[in-house]
Formats: structure tokens, sequence, C-alpha cells
């Protein structure tokens, strides 16, 4: 079992960190994360490489993201809400999916990447909502090739409680890790 999990705090001991500590005391198998806010990948640049070749351009790291991609079981995005969105940085990386969109849509090729599943991960204080951040990452998961997406598991009271206190996320954290855990009916996985 291989997860990918795309973390977009600017915090590494933050709120968002703590769901993913908790999460990954859970999940079996290989997990490699991808910080947003350290990896050192630039957004895209729209050189429009992909329109006609597989991958990008760009070479700073995610070409072993791209090929982590092609072959992980899960990914999960883990993000603090900043103005009822994923952050910046980690919409940064998102937009290098293009390639996944121009292989799809532009040239009609198969996917690259074996199916998945993902989770989203979500934290914040006040009282805006999670719908927007959820379906920004359920629409970079489907270029990622996850035909399956959990419930958003979401602390949403970090301005008054820490999420690593927040009993609700962190059982539904251990909820996302049990599904992630399954076992596929695919002999490579």
């Amino acid at each position: 079992m291989k997860t990918l999990i795309l973390f977009g705090s600017p915090r590494p001991k933050g709120n968002t960190a703590a769901l993913l500590e908790a999460l990954g005391r859970e999940l079996r198998g290989e997990v490699k994360t991808l910080d947003a806010y350290r990896c050192g990948i630039g957004p895209c640049v729209d050189c429009r490489f992909c329109r006609k070749n597989p991958g990008c351009s760009v070479d700073d790291g995610m070409g072993e993201i791209y090929d982590f991609i092609r072959a992980c079981d899960n990914v999960v995005i883990a993000s603090p809400i900043y103005f009822s969105e994923l952050t910046g940085r980690l919409l940064d990386v998102g937009s290098r999916l293009q390639t996944y969109f121009c292989a799809t849509v532009l040239r009609g090729e198969a996917h690259p990447a074996r199916p998945k599943r993902g989770g989203v991960i979500l934290t914040g204080g006040g009282t805006g909502s999670v719908t927007k951040p959820y379906e920004t990452a359920k629409r970079l998961m489907h270029y990622m090739n996850c035909d399956e997406v959990y419930p958003v598991v979401c602390s949403h009271s970090t301005d008054q409680r820490p999420a690593a206190q927040d009993a609700q996320a962190l059982s539904e954290v251990r909820g996302l890790a049990a599904w992630l855990n399954r076992e596929t009916n695919d002999p490579e996985g």
C-alpha cells in the first residue's frame, strides 16, 4: 500500500500537521509527504509542453511526484482553510496536475496513473464553510485518478481548540485511515 500526502500548511507543527500525525500512526505501507511550502516545486507556467507531450517541461522535483502518483494507491490532501479555500502554495503544486488534464482531455490518452482512493483533511478557525476547499481538493484528486474520495475530515474550531484535542476530528482521521488501509482487488496493490 502506498499513500501520497500533499501537505499544504506553512506551519510544520500546526493543526493540520497534528491531524496528519494521527493519520500517520494508523496508515499501513509506504507514505510519501510532499510539503507544498518547503518542496521547491513551483506552479504551472502555462508553457503548453504537456498539451502535446507527457510530463512537464519544468525540472524541479515534480517528476518524482508524478512517478509516485502513477504507482500509489491513495492520495490525501491536507490543508488549513484560508479565505474559504486550500492554501495558495498547495494550489501552486496542484496546478502542476495540468499534465494529467492534457493527457486525458486534450491528447485523448488513458490516464497514466492507476485508480486510487482519496482523502481530504482540513483545519481552520472561524465560521466559514468547508465546501469550497473540499470541492477543490476533490477536483485535484480527480486529475490524479482518484475514483473514490472519503467524506471530508475537518477540525473547524482551531481558534478555540487545537486540532490535536478535537475528538471528533481525530475519530474521523481514524475512519479515513481504516478506509485507506482497505485491501484492493488489484494484485499490484
